[in-house]
């Protein structure tokens, strides 16, 4: 991940590029193009392509904040995905792609959020539990279909999963009596944990990829100044 200025973007109905960059809609596919220089400690050349082929394609747009300030979009909720990082290995998969956007900084309008998508033999369903500034909640639970038709469900019981080594809290949701647990860790950092957890949703055992932001903690005056290490700032780039 890299900061740039407006002279490294680049824009298209069908294409977005920053920096050396971009993603691009081609034949129905998502195509990304990778060529990044990694941050320290190990700093290095990160080149290749990242193909994204989708079940799918869904319109939603959910408001996450009452004002509409942050909308999330399950663009994909399920697809094939092929990876080629040349030397660094190549493999193919399971994928999705979705995205967020909002009018504010997250720090600002919440303090905590978990999210789920856990694909099934029908379909996917996605969990959204966020906690607003104000403490208020903010809860989604929707079931995405192979057609990718969108619908709202009644979300099962809230489950709480171990903490992180960064004793990050999670929760998720499951089916009264069932334990989630975590499969496979993908992430674990002071303020986020990302890992592929297990639960029921429905009676059907399914696995999917779990996250866990703590926004307090990201905006603490002890952690953001680390961002600026980990996440280089290189404002003049022109193709």
């Amino acid at each position: 991940m890299t900061d740039r200025g407006r002279d490294a973007l680049s824009q298209t109905p069908e294409r977005i590029g920053i920096g050396p960059s971009a993603m691009e809609w081609r034949d129905g596919k998502l195509i990304v193009t990778v060529e990044e220089v990694s941050s320290p400690p190990l700093i290095s050349r990160i080149r290749g392509t990242i193909t994204f082929e989708p079940d799918a394609l869904t319109g939603a747009e959910i408001s996450l904040a009452p004002d509409d300030s942050h909308l999330w979009r399950p663009l994909a909720p399920s697809g094939r995905i092929h990876v080629d990082l040349g030397d660094r290995g190549r493999w193919s998969g399971h994928g999705y792609f979705d995205a967020n956007s909002g009018t504010r900084p997250l720090e600002a309008d919440f303090s905590y959020w978990s999210w789920g998508r856990f694909p099934g033999k029908d379909g996917t369903t996605c969990f959204y539990e966020a906690t607003l500034r104000d403490g208020s909640p903010s809860t989604t639970a929707i079931h995405i279909g192979r057609d990718g038709n969108v619908s709202d469900i009644d979300p099962p019981a809230r489950a709480t999963l171990p903490r992180t080594r960064w004793q990050v809290r999670r929760e998720t949701r499951a089916d009264a009596g069932y334990a989630p647990k975590q499969v496979l860790p993908m992430l674990d950092a002071p303020f986020y944990s990302r890992s592929a957890v297990r639960t029921c949703i429905d009676g059907e055992e399914v696995t999917g990829t779990h996250e866990a932001l703590d926004l307090d903690r990201f905006r603490g005056p002890w952690l953001m100044p680390l961002l600026a290490v980990r996440v280089p700032r290189r404002a003049n780039w022109r193709g």
